[in-house]
């Protein structure tokens, strides 16, 4: 058997390096000038020879975060494929950035984070042949960081995932959630009877309710701009409002990690037609964030400004000697 000529460090330095393009052509065009360089298929080669597996990510990850502390926060997330017509897990979705809903690649991930740190420690790709939801890989990650031995302060996700299954299982673990509840969510405030959320007079600082099929929860009433109120609720029935403020905002990192991986690492920007390739594309993708976070961390810059500098060196150089111009002119 031949000795292949690309592994993944490879790709994910091109990853790291590469302003737009993400393409096996591309990645050949760009290799030092060695001999016998690898070529396009190469590449491509290694995304369908690699075997997808998120854990190979929480194997680098791992030395990045402290598993008794921080906060785990859980959300999906649209890759973009407004062009896909023959691309395979390419679905319709929800975007939040589109405030539609897109054709894509949805990744539901897990985040750790202290406040400063934005360390991706597992995720699922989203397919709809295989017969898992989201909330079924929801359970799977929280059940692998539970066996990971994580000691969260808090597990933080969206209301998409504030299912009584989800609920329990993080209470079974022993952990504190956070999450959002929708204002039609039924609850009892004083054995007065089930009544949505929005019939409740639910304080800011926290009204202690009945959450039907689990047991009393805190739930925090926030207005908001638009004249309406949203809904936090937690299992934590000591937490106060300057906590769960504390909280909410981390639970905005992983918004900030998102826009970082598809602004850095080109995630979205594969053109593999197969689902091996484009899962070993996010795969590679995410383990190029987290050399990014542990660079950007160490030398207090942020993730754009580190990519920026890589540009700017290309820049500089092409400036030592421009070679773009009209023919035969020298110089203007």
């Amino acid at each position: 058997m031949s000795v292949p000529k690309v592994f993944p460090r490879d790709y994910i330095e091109f990853l790291i390096a590469t302003p737009k393009a993400c393409s096996g052509a591309e990645a050949a065009r760009v290799q030092p000038a060695v001999p016998d360089p690898p070529a396009h298929d190469a590449f491509t080669r290694l995304l369908t020879r690699l075997e997808p597996d998120p854990s190979t990510l929480w194997a680098e990850a791992a030395t990045q975060v402290r598993r008794a502390g921080g906060v785990l926060v859980i959300d999906d997330s649209t890759l973009d494929k407004p062009y896909a017509k023959a691309i395979e897990l390419v679905t319709r979705h929800w975007s939040g950035k589109h405030h539609a809903v897109v054709q894509g690649i949805n990744l539901v991930s897990l985040l750790w984070t202290d406040g400063d740190r934005h360390i991706p420690c597992d995720y699922r790709v989203y397919d709809t042949g295989d017969g898992r939801t989201k909330n079924d890989h929801f359970g799977d990650m929280i059940r692998t960081a539970y066996a990971r031995r994580f000691k969260p302060r808090c597990v933080v996700f969206d209301g998409w995932y504030s299912s009584l299954d989800n609920l329990k299982l993080i209470r079974d673990c022993g952990w504190t959630w956070l999450t959002r509840l929708k204002s039609n969510r039924l609850v009892n405030l004083d054995r007065r009877g089930t009544r949505a959320l929005a019939d409740t007079a639910i304080a800011a600082t926290g009204t202690e309710v009945w959450l039907p099929g689990f047991g009393l929860v805190k739930v925090f009433g926030i207005a908001i701009p638009n004249g309406g109120t949203a809904y936090w609720a937690t299992n934590d029935l000591a937490m106060t409002d300057l906590a769960r403020l504390q909280l909410a905002d981390f639970s905005w990192a992983i918004e900030n990690y998102h826009r970082g991986i598809k602004q850095c690492t080109g995630i979205e920007r594969c053109q593999c037609r197969t689902a091996r390739a484009q899962r070993n594309h996010i795969g590679l993708a995410l383990r190029a964030f987290l050399r990014f976070e542990a660079h950007c961390f160490a030398r207090g810059v942020s993730w754009v400004e580190a990519k920026t500098a890589i540009i700017r060196d290309a820049v500089r150089s092409y400036l030592t000697r421009p070679h773009i111009c009209f023919p035969n002119m020298r110089t203007a």
